[in-house]
């Protein structure tokens, strides 16, 4: 992690420490999991790590027009390339964790993952959440999601 990284990550536990965080899940990639470890840490709460949280592989080959392919994904959602996931596959894997969650004992839990796979759960569950978005996030970048009976209502809580 550069030391910008860990500065980021040290402002994110301060800002998240007070959201009365119960239970904290991550990607295993060492960046998303680093991001949450100081939260962890300041909290006493063990980090797991969850694959489905891993960020999506859009192709397993370089492209150097792989921007383009990127937002056709938003478009179609089963559009996938060469050793990549499609965006509806990917999305239902890490909108499982949140089910397990969602039914699981704690009321409010943190969830690191990467990117483009958090803009595909955004999307999910707001369909104007498109490529235009995924390409305005920022790194770190937080959204609260919370479900009044079964309806998500999303707000971006994390502006740099």
């Amino acid at each position: 992690m550069t030391c910008l990284g860990i500065e980021q990550s040290k402002q994110l536990s301060v800002f998240l420490s007070s959201k009365n965080i119960q239970y904290i899940v991550s990607s295993p990639f060492t960046r998303a999991y680093d991001s949450v470890l100081p939260l962890g840490n300041k909290l006493q709460i063990e980090i797991m790590k969850d694959e489905r949280l891993s960020e999506r592989i859009l192709s397993s080959t370089n492209h150097p027009d792989w921007l383009e392919m990127l937002k056709k994904t938003f478009v179609d959602l089963d559009v996938s390339y060469e050793g990549g996931e499609s965006s509806r596959t990917a999305a239902n894997r890490a909108l499982n964790v949140i089910e397990d969650l969602l039914e699981s004992k704690y009321e409010t839990f943190a969830i690191a993952t990467h990117g483009n796979l958090m803009s595909l759960i955004l999307n999910y569950y707001d369909k104007q959440f498109h490529f235009e978005q995924w390409k305005a996030l920022t790194n770190p970048d937080v959204f609260k999601i919370v479900f009044h009976e079964n309806t998500p209502v999303i707000e971006r809580i994390w502006i740099q």
